[in-house]
């Protein structure tokens, strides 16, 4: 039972595109509410939390995969 190196690296990239997403959308929420003077504030503020929410499901979409590639087995072996 080894591991699948190519779902394994799937999910190494997918944890790697979350990482700035996860500090990222933040920033930019915190802008949005510094900015609340500003005719942009609800659309800034909509990016920031739709840039969290996807650095969310990148990241548990990651880790769904690496821990697909180290349980999951063939049953033809």
């Amino acid at each position: 039972m080894g591991t699948n190196r190519e779902v394994l690296n799937q999910g190494i990239k997918k944890l790697a595109f979350a990482l700035p997403a996860l500090f990222t959308g933040p920033a930019v929420i915190y802008n949005a509410f510094i900015n609340k003077q500003n005719n942009w504030h609800y659309l800034v503020l909509a990016i920031g939390i739709a840039i969290c929410l996807t650095g969310v499901y990148l990241m548990f979409r990651g880790i769904q995969l690496m821990v697909k590639s180290m349980f999951d087995y063939n049953d033809d072996e």
